[in-house]
C-alpha cells in the first residue's frame, strides 16, 4: 500500500537535500513545508521534521515528511516530530490562499543582510521580480511574536505573498511561493544576490561605484513592465502515456551502420 501523498513527500525530501547539500541552510536547522489537497479538495500541509538538519543531515526518507492536517494543524502521518516553527508556517498558509510553499532557512550570504538589520539591496535580474527584500523586526525564533510578524507582513502585500521573500532579523530567510521547485529557485538566487550586492556596497564605499547597479542603471529605478520574465507560476500536470511503436515497425539491420 503506498503512502498518503508519496510522490510528494518523496519530491519535498529530495529537494531539502539538495538544498543542503548546496549549502541553502546548516546544521542550526531550517524547514520547509508544501500545501497540497486530496480528491475531495481538504488541505493537508507536508513538512519537514525537527532536527531536519542537526540529527538527519537533511537526508529524510518521504515516510520521515510528516503529513499535517490543513485545518486543525494537527500531525496525522509521518516519522518524527512537529518543528516548534510550525506556527511560521501555519501563519502564513492562512495569509494567503495562493501560497503553497513555505521553506526557512539558514543560507549564509543572505543571512549577512538578515543580521545586520539592513533590507537586502535587489540587484541582480533574475531576483528583480521579488521587489524590495525587507529585513523583518527581530523577535525569538519559533516565538509566537516572530509568527505573527511574518503573518502581518505578508498581509500587507497582497498577492505579492504568493512569491516573495522576507530577511528574519538575525534568524534567517522565509520565502513563501506556490511551488516547492519555485521556492527552491528563489533561495538559491537570492543566495547570489546576496553575495553580489555585498561586493557592490564595497565598490561603492571604495568610490569604485557611485549607487549600487542593477540591469544597467541604479538599482532603485523602477524596472518597466514586462521587462522581465515574470517567476513562472505552476500549471496542469502533464503525464506522460506509453504509446505502441508502429506493427509493421522492423529495426535497421546492425550491418548497415
Amino acid at each position: 500500500m503506498r503512502m498518503m501523498f508519496e510522490t510528494e513527500r518523496a519530491d519535498l525530501a529530495h529537494t531539502v537535500q539538495k538544498m543542503f547539500d548546496r549549502k541553502n541552510t546548516n546544521l542550526a536547522g531550517g524547514n520547509m513545508s508544501t500545501k497540497v489537497f486530496d480528491k475531495n479538495g481538504n488541505p493537508f500541509i507536508l513538512m519537514t521534521p525537527t532536527f531536519m538538519s542537526e540529527t538527519y543531515y537533511s537526508e529524510l526518507h518521504p515516510a520521515q515528511i510528516l503529513v499535517i492536517d490543513g485545518t486543525t494543524y494537527d500531525k496525522i502521518d509521518g516519522v518524527g516530530d512537529l518543528t516548534r516553527e510550525i506556527n511560521l508556517h501555519e501563519r502564513a498558509y492562512t495569509t494567503h490562499p495562493g501560497i503553497r510553499c513555505v521553506y526557512h532557512s539558514h543560507a549564509e550570504n543572505s543571512m549577512f543582510w538578515a543580521t545586520s538589520g539592513l533590507d537586502m539591496p535587489n540587484v541582480t535580474e533574475a531576483t528583480r521580480e521579488l521587489g524590495e527584500i525587507k529585513n523583518l523586526p527581530f523577535a525569538p525564533a519559533t516565538s509566537e511574536e516572530l509568527a505573527d510578524i511574518v503573518k502581518n507582513a505578508l498581509s500587507k502585500i497582497g498577492d505579492k505573498a504568493m512569491e516573495n521573500v522576507f530577511l528574519l532579523n538575525s534568524h534567517g530567510i522565509v520565502i513563501t511561493s506556490t511551488d516547492l521547485h519555485v521556492a527552491a529557485r528563489i533561495l538559491e538566487t537570492l543566495e547570489w544576490n546576496a553575495k553580489i550586492a555585498y561586493q557592490q556596497v564595497i565598490f561603492k564605499k571604495l568610490g569604485l561605484l557611485t549607487e549600487l547597479q542593477s540591469c544597467g542603471k541604479d538599482y532603485n529605478i523602477p524596472m518597466k513592465s514586462g521587462s522581465l520574465a515574470s517567476i513562472p507560476l505552476p500549471g496542469n500536470e502533464i503525464i506522460g502515456y506509453p504509446k505502441d511503436f508502429p506493427k509493421n515497425f522492423k529495426r535497421p539491420n546492425e550491418e548497415e551502420y
